[in-house]
């Protein structure tokens, strides 16, 4: 919930949580390089693109509540990124985690993206209980509900492979 305390209107937060969704983009899209299993690979790419689709619903978030186009700059133009520009959802820096999983079982991969996942579940359910107004609240409510989407199928395949 650190990162989320720069923020005070809906907006930032908006632009917080793109932020941490390009980050998981980011990382995600790196794992099907690394395994050889076609259906992990499938479920990654998938993850992948949910995280770009997860970023475009806030830019729409963001049109909605600021009543404005987002900048060539987004988020960077609402919030300071610059201290959190390699954090994805859980916390962990995306350079970190790349490097972690470079020599891990696949079975610690996956725990970690569950791990993560969850974190991210937890925080915005979080940040919408803390949220004063109902449109901050909105936005995470929407934020939660995706990444229980997210976890139902890492655990899912999960489940399958191990």
């Amino acid at each position: 919930m650190a990162y989320f305390t720069a923020g005070d209107k809906p907006e930032e937060f908006i632009a917080l949580a793109w932020v941490l969704e390009e980050g998981s983009r980011r990382f995600y899209s790196e794992i099907p390089a690394l395994v050889d299993d076609d259906e992990v690979k499938r479920l990654f790419q998938r993850l992948t693109t949910a995280e770009e689709h997860h970023k475009a619903a806030l830019v729409r978030l963001y049109r909605t509540f600021s009543g404005q186009e987002p900048g060539q700059d987004f988020p960077g133009s609402v919030v300071d990124i610059s201290p959190i520009d390699d954090v994805m959802e859980g916390g962990m820096r995306v350079s970190e985690a790349l490097e972690w999983v470079k020599d891990k079982s696949f079975e610690a991969v996956f725990e970690l993206a569950i791990a993560l996942e969850t974190n991210a579940f937890d925080l915005y359910i979080r940040m919408s209980r803390n949220m004063k107004d109902d449109k901050s609240r909105q936005v995470f409510d929407q934020l939660s509900r995706e990444e229980k989407k997210h976890l139902e199928l890492l655990a899912g395949l999960f489940e399958k492979k191990y």
